[in-house]
């Protein structure tokens, strides 16, 4: 019983601080937004480096930490698949999660998270996966020598990138879970799509393509 009251605190107290009403479009330019901050920064080589050899790209614009003893946080972001020079996609998704502490006040950080193998692609595409448990995730490598990469990155799947008050920063996820928001998959799409399918359709449509012109301009900066 403690546990369920515990979680619908968390619920609330995210919920009150949060969100505005949302759309697959606001999401969409929301991450074109944040991914311009992101390759303004500059030192953003090393994690253009990373992005550029990814297998996908997923985005959080807004995700909000909040709570007064307890702490939760949530956020809606999209995914795009990247194979042989080409995109595929969006795939949308949530991602949120609880913890324990003094977390007073509340604080709002965009994330950019660099899928790095077949096996991080496939955590998008199910109903439910912790990161950290169910599959590998590490704070980002950044600056000019990204490459000398820790045992944690090493072992990871995912490379979480952060952006708060203009600081740009590899941030860890471990324990936030994610799943797939089938109402945004919907409505972008105009009718039922698993994220499976999403990652195996070209991202033609005119709705994701300055995103997607954003995220190469952002893989010519790689050293």
């Amino acid at each position: 019983m403690k546990k369920i009251i515990c979680a619908l605190v968390i619920v609330g107290l995210v919920s009150g601080v949060s969100f505005a009403a949302t759309s697959a479009e606001r999401i969409i330019t929301n991450s074109l937004s944040m991914l311009d901050e992101i390759t303004a920064q500059d030192d953003v080589s090393g994690m253009a480096e990373t992005v550029r050899g990814a297998y996908a790209v997923a985005f959080v614009p807004s995700m909000v930490k909040a709570g007064f003893i307890l702490g939760g946080q949530y956020g809606e972001g999209l995914i795009l698949r990247h194979e042989k020079g080409k995109w595929y996609g969006p795939s949308f998704y949530n991602i949120g999660g609880g913890s324990f502490g003094l977390q007073i006040g509340a604080q709002s950080i965009s994330l950019l998270l660099a899928v790095i193998n077949q096996r991080g692609v496939e955590a998008f595409t199910s109903s439910r996966t912790e990161l950290g448990a169910d599959i590998g995730i590490a704070a980002g490598p950044a600056g000019r020598r990204a490459e000398a990469a820790t045992d944690a990155q090493a072992k990871a799947s995912i490379y979480s990138y952060s952006i708060a008050k203009g600081l740009f920063a590899g941030v860890s996820l471990q324990g936030a879970v994610l799943s797939i928001s089938v109402k945004r998959n919907t409505e972008y799409w105009g009718k039922t799509m698993s994220a499976k399918d999403a990652l195996n359709t070209p991202a033609n449509d005119k709705r994701i393509q300055p995103l997607i012109k954003e995220l190469e301009s952002l893989m010519k900066k790689a050293k």
